[in-house]
């Protein structure tokens, strides 16, 4: 696959640009998804994109599945319920394994065992994201045995449908709203499987669902320590890369121990900043030309020109 990661589009819009040089000709497919109700408010995207557009709808067809198929909406939102728990439980454990890493960090800094102390205490956040990884993965193929959702005549017929829109584009270009609701929804349609042979561009909540696990951060919040989270498996439609949108509102770049950080946790991916206007190419596994990204490296310093 060939295609595009950018971040924010609100003030410095450069999708277009993008669009030019990734995409093939013709026009394109957009995804919405994730805003929701709002899906088929796109006028000002399309715009962005600079090119003729086909709305897919997921959001609206998986509404409308869910609704015809009771067994499947209630088995999907019992799923969705349980995902939810299993996150919140996570995300407890976590916050007390930050909150003992940031007391030993403090307390070795400058000892013979800071490095060691950075590296055990890192290691125990690592295990936290792999285990809650496998909990939702196990959970995941359990509805997936039980329901077969992508055999059920409902999802099948979407499919199917999507299937033919997509014969007659050769881009899709995914928005960003809601990470969570975009990823269940193309998921629930197999999106992702229809979408492989096409180029992509995927827009800031975009570029985090697409990628191979999907982190929930903000390490500046309004109140409290900040904290990054695994949410779940992305639908690894690039690799080696973890996108991080938005870097001004959520980052600390100029924080060398939470760069560090960071980049330590989720390694061997690279942690790279996508802020408004940045963007960066891919090529298969490979990464290329790049706008304005940055990649924040385990030494706690923040490199522009990452890409080979």
């Amino acid at each position: 696959m060939i295609g595009a990661l950018l971040g924010p589009q609100q003030l410095k819009q450069t999708l277009g640009a993008a669009v030019a040089a990734v995409a093939r000709p013709g026009p394109v497919a957009i995804i919405t998804a994730g805003w929701q109700e709002r899906e088929d408010q796109d006028e000002e995207f399309t715009a962005l994109v600079g090119r003729p557009t086909v709305n897919l709808k997921i959001y609206e067809r998986t509404e409308a599945l869910l609704a015809a198929d009771p067994e499947l909406a209630t088995a999907h939102r019992a799923r969705q319920d349980t995902l939810r728990q299993i996150q919140e439980f996570y995300r407890l454990r976590l916050v007390h394994a930050i909150d003992a890493a940031l007391d030993i960090s403090r307390k070795s800094a400058g000892s013979s065992l800071e490095q060691e102390e950075l590296h055990w205490s890192v290691s125990q956040l690592r295990r936290l994201d792999d285990e809650h990884l496998q909990r939702c993965r196990s959970l995941r193929k359990h509805f997936e045995v039980e329901f077969k959702p992508l055999e059920r005549p409902g999802i099948v017929k979407q499919r199917e449908e999507l299937a033919r829109m997509l014969k007659l584009v050769d881009t899709v270009v995914i928005a960003g709203g809601h990470v969570a609701a975009l990823l269940n929804r193309m998921r629930l349609l197999g999106v992702e499987t229809l979408i492989r042979d096409h180029a992509l561009l995927a827009v800031s909540g975009g570029a985090m669902v697409t990628s191979e696990r999907v982190v929930l951060f903000h390490e500046s919040p309004p109140e409290g320590e900040g904290i990054s989270e695994v949410l779940e498996e992305g639908l690894g439609l690039h690799k080696g890369v973890l996108p991080l949108p938005n870097p001004k509102l959520r980052l600390k770049l100029d924080d060398p121990v939470r760069v560090g950080w960071l980049a330590r946790r989720y390694a061997p991916a690279k942690c790279i900043a996508l802020d408004q206007g940045d963007w960066v190419r891919f090529e298969g596994d490979t990464w290329r030309k790049a706008e304005g990204t940055q990649q924040l490296r385990e030494d706690g310093t923040v490199l522009g020109a990452w890409v080979t």
